[in-house]
This record gives C-alpha cells, structure tokens and sequence, in this order.
C-alpha cells in the first residue's frame, strides 16, 4: 500500500496565522480569477471562508499579506492555479453516496448495457467528473466489477475515467488509501472483498483492492479548459459539482456532457442540482438522473 495522502484539514486559522484581512480589492481580484479559470462563483457571503483558507497558502509561500498573493497570480498564474483551486473547492465525498444511484446502475443500467456491449463489442465507459478523493469511482468500479462477473462479461472493455481539479484530492485518488471511518458507505460484504486492511504504519487505513484500480484511471482536468477524450461515455456522473457555478457556466457545460452521450446515455446529478430551465437536450427518469434524448 501507498502512503493516504491529500488530508483536508479544517477552515479554522490561528489568530496569527497571518495575511492580515482580505480588503475589498484583494478579494474581487480572487473572486474574478477563481471564476475565469475555475468556473466557481465566490460571492461576498464567501469572503470569511476565502480569508481562512488562504491564509494557510500565504504561511506555506512564505507571504506576508494577500496583495502579495495576488500579485503572484497576475504574474504567473499557472503556477499557482492548482493549488488555489484545491483550497477554493470543498471535496466532500463518500462511499456510495446517494444509494439509489447505485441501485439503478445495478438493477437496471449495468445489465443493459452489458448486454448491449455483449452484442456489439463496443467498450462500456463511464466518466465520474469530481471525483474528489476517489470514493465515487470506487465505489462504482465495485459495482462495475460485480456486474461483469455477475453477467459472464469479463471479456468487455470496460474502464471508468475519474477527473477533478485538485491535485491534492486526485493524489488521495490515486493512492486509494482511506481511514477506517471513510468506509461507513460500503456494506460488510464489500468491505471483506473489496478493501485491505492496512497493518504496522497503515493501521487504521485500508486500501482498495487492485481489481479497482484496473477499473479506474484517474487525471487531472479543469471541467473549464479542454477536454482529451472524446467519448462516447455510456454515463457520465457530475454531482455535487454545479452548485459552485453560474447559470450561463451550467448551461455550457452540460452541452459538452451532452455531445459526449450518445442517445440514451445517462447523466447522474447531485441531489440539490436540476437541469429544469438549463438544458433541454435529457429528459429525467428518476432522482437527479438524466437520459439524453435522441
């Protein structure tokens, strides 16, 4: 086992933890920055928030005050983009959250497709934009592997890609390691087949079992900028992620997902987000989940 990585630590600054307050310049400079790269809109009620989180940037680059930190930015901002977009964004995640989901990949969508792809010998892809620190494609890879034994498909082609922003989160992604209590999501029966148990230095940790991570390919990726692949995904799961963004960035996002699905493919929303009054091109068919129409 690798070393967990990425621990996300608490807001709370020490009174000195340094970079003064965050004026009213340094901080609609941030906010501009943060949407034009990322997409996020920070409004004022997020200034506190901002303020506690960077102050932690500033000690680790040796800065003083936030002008100096902008400053930085202006001058070299894809230095420092990565990280700003780790503090900024809340990865919030667990092991098969919002069960139902799951469920209908099991009950209904998983057999499908394998049948479909049994008679074609197209590839089955699924795309987790995200993912966070990786329970998400995990705990997918655990229904996918299930599945193809279940269905007598070993032999498809199939992969589940995992992207996010972070680098600290996607390192945790990668490594797969995860403290004992991360793992309240996942039923006895899947904890015994699917994750080892860490000993000596790993005590208290347990690891994901290598058939996921044949599963699961895990890369860096701006939901922003350009995207390499190409598609087309059989489902794509974006939950929890558009909460941070605008209208029109909505709008302009789910026309990309939508022209990587092909008719019938699936789109997984989280439970607060809709695409009512945003995208015309899926029709709902149950809680948060989207089929393209075609």
């Amino acid at each position: 086992m690798r070393a967990a990585a990425g621990m996300v630590q608490g807001d709370a600054v020490p009174a000195d933890g340094g970079g003064g307050a965050l004026g009213d310049a340094e901080f609609r400079f941030l906010r501009d920055f943060v949407y034009e790269h990322c997409g996020i809109a920070l409004g004022e009620h997020k200034r506190q928030l901002v303020q506690g989180r960077l102050a932690r940037r500033l000690r680790a680059l040796g800065l003083r005050h936030f002008g100096a930190y902008c400053e930085l930015l202006r001058h070299d901002p894809q230095s420092e983009l990565d990280n700003l977009a780790s503090v900024i964004s809340t990865n919030v995640t667990s092991f098969f959250r919002e069960q139902h989901h799951y469920d209908l990949l099991v009950d209904e969508l998983l057999p499908q497709w394998l049948q479909q792809k049994r008679r074609s010998g197209d590839r089955l892809r699924i795309w987790s934009a995200g993912c966070s620190t990786g329970e998400e494609p995990y705990a997918l890879a655990m229904v996918l592997a299930e599945a193809l034994e279940r269905h007598g498909a070993a032999g498809i082609d199939a992969k589940i890609l995992a992207t996010d922003l972070s680098p600290q989160a996607l390192e945790t992604a990668r490594n797969g390691v995860y403290p004992l209590e991360r793992l309240a999501g996942i039923s006895d029966e899947r904890r015994c087949r699917w994750m080892l148990r860490g000993a000596g230095e790993y005590e208290g940790f347990a690891c994901v079992h290598p058939r996921l991570r044949e599963l699961v390919t895990v890369q860096p990726l701006n939901l922003l900028h350009e995207w390499p692949m190409r598609g087309p995904f059989d489902a794509i799961f974006c939950r929890n992620v558009v909460i941070y963004f605008d209208q029109p960035t909505k709008q302009r996002l789910f026309r990309r997902y939508a022209a990587l699905l092909p008719a019938g493919g699936h789109l997984f929303l989280g439970h607060s987000e809709s695409l009512h009054g945003i995208n015309d091109d899926f029709e709902l068919i149950g809680r948060t989940v989207y089929r393209k129409l075609g």
